[in-house]
């Protein structure tokens, strides 16, 4: 400052001199000496000032909240260039935020000093942590002037000024055990346990007890025994065939039966039990990613812990994990220790109870095994989701780096049935006629149509052909032709046109050219939305909101002509659903109209204490159905499954609960139709039990009512009574084998979708 001070002095003295020289310009007077004869300039004189050092040491720290490393790196001194590349400049600050636990961080400019050549910025810094509380320090920033330009002087004390002269930061980290995952009964899901892998070296096996040993392996893992014996067939004697992993009490039933050629190996875990019942809920733990490390290290991780990455597991990450705790250290370069700077102690992680009932997943896991779909069970007036079934599954075990059998972690990585999808809550497809209760409400509240109304319901449905569109046929017609081509005549109750109907009773016979007129009916009236935007307020094309684990939205769109309209009413063409959704709106309908939120977590309990969270049933929605229309829809899903002509009726007869429901078979552009099922329980005044609804699909199975609405009813009886009352027609229970019955399904069955 000083030689722009001299600088200005001497300008503005020549002014003043010239001001005073004689005006003849005869060069006498007491200043001669300056006196000339050449005019003076009359420009302005321009000042160059040097730029705001403030201004840079800002720029310097907003880049650093952003982790902007390369800009930071620009705005160095050569010489400091010199002494450090960006990558090592760059790893310090991030190895320093992270050893931390340094999330944010907040600055404050408190002083400046500038001099020709070199000025100094002063600034406070606390840097919020996550383990040692926030760190507050008093840094002065150097800086000179390169090309005109403030330019930073640094050195590690910018960090922190106890990291001058090559000290660096240490954290000596405690890390509590995780949280278990239990039932609402408390019975558990996941826990840190002893485990067990069971493999087969097959250079071992005693001929004598290799039936014994295929079989037990086969029931313990879920296998298909002729599978194992076609992978020993084909292994060299020293190979390990990895099966499945299992507890204490199934290694000694397997150990006692001595069969030659099993191998146990113990590892401590986390442990899934029944290899991982409910994963699809629960998710699975997996080591921080590189992508992750920064994240976490910031959270207070060390970094090479496992964390929740999926389901439950990672939506309860923060109770789960517990709160670490961890001393912060400086050290010097010896590796001596120069001081700590702060101390904390960690916390016990919670336990999660979801509302999971484990004998109701148990069976409906079981009743999917072999097929590829899913099932959600929930309290029909609560939200609270009993069962959540996705098939294929999965075992989470197998995220166990210590597992033995984890090279079957690569088989279920590439499977291509993709099992790490939760079909219940992620899987989209088509409704098919289980969406015609939202065609009906529609129908009803649009003032069109009365619960009295007809339609004749014959196999074809023509109205379309006026704008170019095909001839459809009804359900009872596609029976009729497989009846036909059987050799067998169509005079049975499925295979004839369903005739003059109610529409009520078209819902019960599902008549598709009642629907499909409704929809162009509605599309030609003037009201080309109403049936998606019902379909909308029954809580579809929208999360349902469960957030404790991933969901899709499923898709519903206006129609832009009849053709989509008439595919709209049936639940066909763009319109994709979730099974969580469905059962949701089901369960409104049953309980006169509120849509909850589903919701899978009953409490989360800390080590002592009260819970932290409980469950409480939280109302999303309403169905926009007056009391009269809402009682005529659930007459006519009673009728489904009571009336003789239900499309439910032969498969459900026989279960003395009172039930509602409908039948779904939706055409799904690749194979055979999916089957669906979906209907509640309205039984509550006769027994203890809330009532429940229950949605069920099946990738490509056929028909709903042969196919879904068997599943819907053991999944009833385990319900009410603890297990499955009856074998369905394809098979019992829990064949791991897909489900072939002999001969196929009898012509001869009353077989309506």
């Amino acid at each position: 400052m000083r030689v722009f001070r001299w600088l200005s002095f001497f300008v503005i003295l020549a002014m003043l001199l010239g001001a005073c020289a004689p005006k003849n310009g005869d060069g006498v007077g007491p200043f001669s000496f300056f006196a000339t004869n050449t005019p003076l300039p009359t420009a302005p004189v321009t000042i160059v000032s040097p730029p705001d050092a403030r201004a840079v040491a800002n720029a310097y720290l907003n880049a650093l909240k952003g982790g902007d490393y390369k800009s930071m790196y620009a705005m160095l001194n050569k010489a400091s260039q010199g002494s450090i590349s960006e990558d090592v400049f760059a790893k310090k600050y991030n190895s320093a935020l992270n050893e931390m636990s340094a999330g944010s961080f907040d600055y404050q400019i408190l002083s400046s000093l500038l001099h020709p050549f070199n000025a100094q910025v002063g600034y406070s810094i606390t840097y919020h942590t996550a383990l040692v509380g926030d760190i507050q320090r008093d840094v002065a920033m150097n800086l000179t002037l390169e090309n005109s330009a403030w330019k930073i002087q640094w050195d590690d004390s910018l960090i922190l000024p106890e990291l001058a002269g090559g000290n660096v930061l240490k954290m000596d980290y405690q890390i509590p055990a995780r949280g278990d995952i239990y039932d609402q009964a408390g019975l558990p899901l996941v826990t840190q346990s002893d485990v067990y892998a069971f493999g087969i070296t097959p250079g071992q096996i005693d001929v004598k007890s290799e039936g014994t040993l295929v079989t037990e392996l086969a029931k313990l893992c879920n296998l298909k025994a002729d599978d194992i014996q076609s992978q020993i067939a084909a292994a060299g004697a020293d190979w390990y065939l990895p099966m499945c992993e299992g507890n204490k009490d199934e290694a000694a039933r397997l150990l006692a039966l001595n069969p030659g050629g099993l191998t146990v190996t113990s590892y401590n875990s986390r442990y899934y039990i029944d290899h991982g019942l409910a994963s699809e809920i629960t998710g699975y733990i997996h080591p921080i990613g590189p992508d992750q490390v920064d994240e976490y290290r910031r959270l207070g991780y060390r970094g090479d812990e496992t964390i929740g990455q999926a389901g439950i597991e990672k939506w309860g990450e923060d109770y789960l994990a517990g709160k670490h705790g961890g001393t912060l250290y400086v050290v010097d370069p010896n590796g001596q220790i120069k001081a700590k700077l702060g101390q904390s102690n960690p916390q016990a992680a919670d336990s999660i109870y979801l509302t999971i009932d484990q004998n109701m997943q148990y069976y409906a896991e079981m009743a999917l095994r072999g097929f590829k779909g899913a099932i959600v069970v929930m309290e029909r007036d609560t939200g609270r989701v009993l069962a959540m079934a996705s098939s294929p599954t999965f075992d989470p075990n197998l995220f166990d780096a210590n597992n033995p059998n984890q090279d079957l972690l690569t088989q279920l990585l590439n499977d291509q049935n993709q099992p790490l999808v939760n079909r219940a809550a992620q899987g989209q497809y088509p409704l098919g006629s289980v969406f015609k209760i939202i065609t009906f409400s529609a129908a009803l509240e649009s003032g069109l149509y009365l619960p009295q109304t007809t339609y004749d319901c014959q196999y074809d449905f023509t109205e379309l052909q006026q704008y170019g569109g095909p001839v459809l046929h009804d359900w009872t017609w596609t029976d009729c032709q497989t009846a036909l081509k059987a050799g067998n005549q169509c005079n049975t109750s499925t295979t004839r046109p369903s005739g003059l109907l109610t529409l009520s009773e078209g819902l019960m016979r599902s008549c598709d050219p009642y629907f499909w007129h409704i929809g162009l009916d509605l599309f030609n009236s003037d009201r080309p939305n109403d049936i998606a935007n019902m379909a909308n307020a029954f809580g579809l094309g929208q999360p349902t909101g469960i957030g404790q684990i991933s969901e899709a939205s499923g898709q519903i769109e206006p129609p832009s002509g009849p053709i989509d309209a008439t595919n709209q009413a049936i639940g066909q063409g763009t319109v994709l659903v979730t099974p969580l959704q469905v059962a949701d709106f089901v369960a409104a309908v049953g309980n006169g109209g509120t849509l909850y939120r589903p919701q899978v977590v009953e409490k989360i309990q800390p080590v002592d204490g009260e819970p932290v969270y409980t469950f409480k049933p939280e109302a999303h929605g309403t169905l926009p159905l007056r009391a009269d229309n809402l009682k005529t829809l659930q007459d006519a899903m009673v009728s489904v499954i009571a009336d003789p002509r239900g499309t439910a009726n032969y498969r459900l007869r026989g279960l003395n609960i009172p039930m509602a429901g409908k039948t779904g078979t939706a055409e799904s552009g690749n194979g055979d139709s999916h089957a669906w099922f979906a209907g509640y329980t309205m039984d509550s005044q006769n027994s203890n039990k809330p009532d429940i609804a229950i949605a069920v699909i099946l990738e490509n199975q056929g028909e709903g009512s042969d196919w879904a609405a068997p599943i819907f009813r053991w999944m009833v009886e385990t319900y009410y009574f603890g297990t499955p009352q009856t074998v369905p027609w394809f098979g019992p229970i829990g064949n791991p084998y897909t489900p072939t019955p002999p001969g196929g399904i009898p012509t001869k069955t009353p077989r309506p979708r």
